[in-house]
């Protein structure tokens, strides 16, 4: 079967796989199925997109799925060949909004009851194991993955709970605050084998993942935007008629909205999803060139240093947030570009992009070296040198590949499969920090 064709395959089993609450094996089946109607036209004389359309009209005579999906892809060919009318009174779009809003509702009662009940300390520990859980759940529903994949992705949430609340801390301590951090990352990989249905060792899902993660940050902005102008709207006007309600926004509104808006927006992701869709190569286009001058001067910032143990912590700290930013963008870049199109000025510029942060990186690497064979080591400085390391690791082999796709001598499916193969590294260092660092610095 020709690259294109498979190409066009994956992108429709990934399109059922995101919007049908469906189980991996009937997807399996379907696209089973799929490949018979196309090696049977293929046999019957047809190129292979015309054997890919024709078969997604039959199918999409069977099932509404390839309905929507000739919508979403609204400026290709199968449009015109599978618009079949919509099937009325179905009734699971209004199942799944009502899912939603009961895991929100249940989110949102957690985390009140973790702002009442627990220290500070403790919430900031435990916060993302207050909502996390239900976004997972709600993926395990949607997915209607097997009761050994459920008991699967409660482990990890389990494991988490008992090291950061067993665990001795010292109270707001540098070990404290790593864990609080990382342990969010650590449980949003989990949500990520939630999304791909139990099936973690497909690429294909964790670039799905990778892209749910991209839109559903851009929704959740949205949702906390908005929200913050209606709470400033509505603590104004209750204010001219001299009733404080800050209290009740600060106990009730804020942590409601908070959890629920975690829930409603990867709910709003896999719903409009073609919204989301559409805004994404835009966004990449604007941050990316933007990202390249601020990585060029503070590179010249950088350059006017004389000694690297004069940089600033709170520098090294900011430019370790910068390289994950980077990471970020250059995970949906790569997320939102159809993997056919040839390479273009876009792909170059992410080329620069790459090799500026991998500069940037080796500089940080040295600097904190540096400071660890002048002052010792510390919790924040083992983390944060790991972090470098696992960074400079992912970026040197993407700029590999990167050089080779625009050179012609690769293809873009390799960088995607790079990065997808990469994902899991993450969730190990963030393990590793959360259950190594602590005790090798007696939990200070």
């Amino acid at each position: 079967m020709d690259t294109e064709l498979q190409a066009h395959i994956d992108q429709w089993r990934g399109y059922v796989q995101r919007h049908r609450a469906i189980s991996v094996a009937d997807v399996d089946e379907m696209e089973d199925h799929l490949r018979e109607q196309i090696s049977t036209l293929q046999t019957a004389g047809l190129s292979g997109d015309e054997a890919f359309l024709v078969a997604v009209k039959r199918m999409g005579r069977m099932d509404a799925i390839s309905r929507e999906f000739a919508l979403e892809h609204s400026e290709r060919l199968w449009k015109q060949l599978v618009l079949v009318p919509e099937e009325p009174g179905s009734g699971t779009g209004n199942r799944e909004l009502m899912v939603v809003l009961a895991l929100a509702v249940v989110a949102a009662l957690t985390v009140k009851a973790g702002f009442t009940r627990l220290s500070d300390s403790a919430l900031g520990l435990n916060l993302s194991l207050l909502v996390l859980p239900f976004l997972a759940a709600y993926f395990a529903w949607k997915r209607q993955v097997s009761a050994s994949v459920a008991a699967v992705l409660l482990v990890p949430f389990v494991l988490t709970a008992l090291v950061v609340n067993l665990y001795p801390f010292e109270p707001e301590g540098a070990t404290e605050i790593i864990a609080a951090i990382h342990a969010p990352i650590l449980l949003w990989l989990v949500v990520g084998l939630a999304y791909a249905g139990g099936d973690w060792r497909s690429g294909r899902r964790r670039m799905d993942f990778i892209r749910f993660t991209g839109e559903w940050f851009v929704y959740l902005t949205l949702l906390a935007l908005g929200g913050g102008v209606l709470i400033g709207l509505t603590v104004g006007a209750f204010g001219t008629l001299d009733f404080d309600i800050e209290p009740v926004i600060e106990d009730w509104v804020l942590p409601f909205g908070a959890a629920g808006a975690v829930i409603v927006a990867a709910w709003l992701v896999e719903a409009k999803q073609n919204v989301v869709e559409n805004i994404a190569p835009v966004l990449t286009r604007v941050f990316t060139p933007l990202t390249i001058v601020m990585l060029f001067a503070l590179l010249a910032a950088l350059a006017t240093t004389r000694s690297m143990t004069s940089i600033d912590r709170d520098l090294l700290i900011l430019m370790d947030l910068i390289l994950v930013l980077v990471l970020g963008l250059l995970l949906y870049t790569i997320s939102a570009r159809d993997p056919l199109t040839p390479p273009g000025l876009f792909d170059r510029l992410q080329l620069v992009l790459v090799v500026t942060a991998l500069v940037v990186d080796a500089m940080m690497l040295a600097a904190m070296l540096t400071r660890i064979a002048e002052f010792g080591s510390t919790p924040n400085k083992v983390v944060a040198l790991g972090l470098n390391v696992v960074l400079l690791v992912n970026l040197v082999w993407s700029a590999r590949l990167g050089l080779g796709f625009v050179r012609g001598r690769r293809t873009f499916a390799a960088l995607e499969r790079w990065q997808t193969d990469y994902l899991p590294v993450y969730g190990v260092w963030a393990a590793a920090v959360i259950v190594a660092v602590p005790p090798s610095f007696d939990f200070r």
